[in-house]
């Protein structure tokens, strides 16, 4: 009787324990703005968390959970380039709780995206993600999650052919994942397969957030096709004249174009002195990789927005 009520006794200093030190990190936040998370929170080892917990971990996973997203939001608000404990606090959380959906969906998202946006580490991101498949098998998301990293990080599509596959053959999955699958496998990496797949997501996805990124990629993506077609439509033009044209209109009267071209904001393409095509204000449009100033990145944030 005596060690029962010992055990009580101790798994409750244990909450007091753990709602202190997140009472604690909040002041810390509130009082030190600067302050990181490094220097506030202390990281030990998934087992040694899991066995303090004393069958709490359900309720340690939520507290690292909050963690890991504050952590990731002051990192993408911050512009940083460095995620280093995401992956750690992840990994505890989604070991003490390996049910927690969330944690591999979104989890799998803030891995993924290229620095500053994310951590930049798909890779980390694929584990996380089998590990999630593993604790959760009958999870199809998962599966379509994983494609998507696969396809669109790693360029790896008889990978994502199979994710997808997997995630089809699973109940309630969406219809559109076998034609994925068939799709990624026989022409991975197109324009036309990379469309159908974000219309995908942005037509099955519940969350908002994750609707609004699969339009972003989906303008993106129409972005770079008509950059694309419209770099062909110069080299056209050299191969007729032996010389670049210089603006739209050379392109309109030879009969190549039939009107100035406008991305997908309204703003007119613009043509540079040497032919090559560039994108009035590609801070508008995230995730374009085609006609950005040299050495310009993509960016993920859509300076458009209020």
């Amino acid at each position: 009787m005596s060690d029962s009520r010992g055990t009580v006794t101790f798994a409750l200093l244990l909450l007091v324990c753990f709602s202190g030190s997140v009472i604690s990190v909040h002041e810390l936040d509130r009082l030190r703005p600067r302050a990181t998370l490094e220097e506030v929170l202390y990281l030990p080892s998934p087992t040694i968390i899991k066995r303090l917990s004393l069958g709490f971990e359900g309720l340690v996973a939520d507290i690292y959970w909050t963690r890991a997203v504050q952590y990731f939001g002051s990192k993408h608000l911050a512009n940083s380039l460095n995620y280093e404990l995401l992956y750690p606090l992840l990994d505890i959380t989604t070991r003490l709780d390996p049910q927690l959906i969330p944690a591999y969906e979104f989890g799998s998202i803030f891995l993924t995206q290229p620095p500053p946006a994310g951590a930049g580490s798909p890779h980390e991101a694929v584990a996380l993600l089998d590990r999630g498949i593993q604790n959760n098998p009958q999870e199809w998301r998962l599966y379509q999650d994983l494609g998507f990293i696969y396809y669109v990080e790693l360029k790896d599509y008889p990978a994502a052919g199979k994710a997808f596959a997997a995630a089809a053959e699973l109940p309630g999955a969406h219809p559109f994942l076998k034609v994925m699958a068939a799709r990624t496998l026989a022409h991975g990496g197109d324009y036309e397969t990379s469309q159908m797949l974000w219309r995908a997501l942005y037509e099955s996805a519940k969350d908002p957030q994750i609707k609004t990124n699969a339009l972003k990629h989906l303008i993106a993506l129409r972005a770079d096709e008509e950059v694309t077609e419209l770099e062909q439509a110069v080299q056209l033009y050299r191969q007729r004249t032996g010389h670049a044209p210089s603006s739209f209109a050379d392109l309109i009267q030879a009969g190549i174009l039939v009107r100035i071209p406008v991305d997908p904001k309204g703003d007119p393409y613009e043509m540079l002195p040497d032919g090559s095509i560039q994108i009035h204000d590609y801070l508008q449009l995230p995730y374009i990789h085609k006609g950005l100033p040299p050495g310009k990145q993509p960016s993920d944030f859509d300076f458009s927005r209020p």
